[in-house]
């Protein structure tokens, strides 16, 4: 739908997102009209519910909405930092990974819908964007395998989207390097976009290693039942 409004759209985003990255919407600038996720709050009603309060709610995707979002060409201010990609070969990792998540009843599929996002987490549901290299596509998926196993409970509610996107893409640096991809800067611009730092890495050091740790034993062939629900309550603890 976006593509057949503006077909040679290459970087878009909604109008306070660009505020954000000092650019301004032209005037007149006509919004790409697109589905933006609906996102609410299940109530777990079961026993186990009633005994932790702190785990009686749970995200879900609810629908979808119309959004507008608008081109970088229709936009001036700073320049955009040029980010740099991963490459290299990630294997089958992203069938292993794929898998791994699939036994935590986390499913992963592919959708052109979502772009210009890469990939998105709903909360169970990891959506990639189809058209990346291999190397992308895994550093994405572990990206959004970092917010699964470590945003989705009450540390969501007590942390930053700037924390969160930090540890996310910390967690994609750390795997990805384990397994000997070139990431070069890329994932330094990345957690700079969202305007991270060192100190925000240092605060979260803990966790980011225990969740990379988790997806590394899972793409190791580990039987899922090893890594039990008690080892990931406590990355995200």
């Amino acid at each position: 739908m976006s593509a057949s409004q503006m077909p040679k759209a290459t970087r878009v985003a909604g109008f306070w997102t660009w505020k954000k990255l000092g650019r301004s919407v032209n005037a007149g600038a006509k919004g790409i009209r697109i589905l933006a996720p609906v996102l609410g709050v299940r109530r777990k009603r079961d026993t186990s519910a009633e005994k932790d309060l702190t785990g009686q709610n749970e995200p879900m995707l609810l629908g979808f909405r119309n959004a507008y979002v608008f081109d970088i060409s229709q936009t001036n201010g700073v320049e955009l930092p040029e980010m740099e990609s991963v490459n290299g070969d990630p294997g089958e990792n992203i069938e292993l990974l794929t898998a791994f998540l699939t036994s935590k009843g986390i499913a992963v599929s592919y959708s052109e819908k979502i772009a210009p996002a890469l990939g998105i987490s709903y909360g169970g549901h990891i959506v990639l964007l189809p058209g990346q290299s291999k190397a992308e596509a895994f550093s994405t998926l572990v990206h959004e395998a970092g917010h699964e196993l470590l945003h989705r409970n009450e540390r969501r509610t007590a942390t930053t989207k700037t924390v969160r996107e930090t540890e996310a893409e910390a967690v994609a640096f750390v795997v990805g390097k384990a397994l000997g991809l070139v990431t070069g800067s890329a994932s330094a611009d990345y957690i700079q976009l969202y305007n991270g730092n060192a100190l925000l890495l240092a605060e979260s050091l803990e966790v980011i290693q225990q969740t990379a740790s988790i997806i590394l034993a899972g793409l190791e062939r580990r039987d899922a039942d090893e890594l039990t629900d008690e080892e990931l309550a406590a990355v995200a603890a």
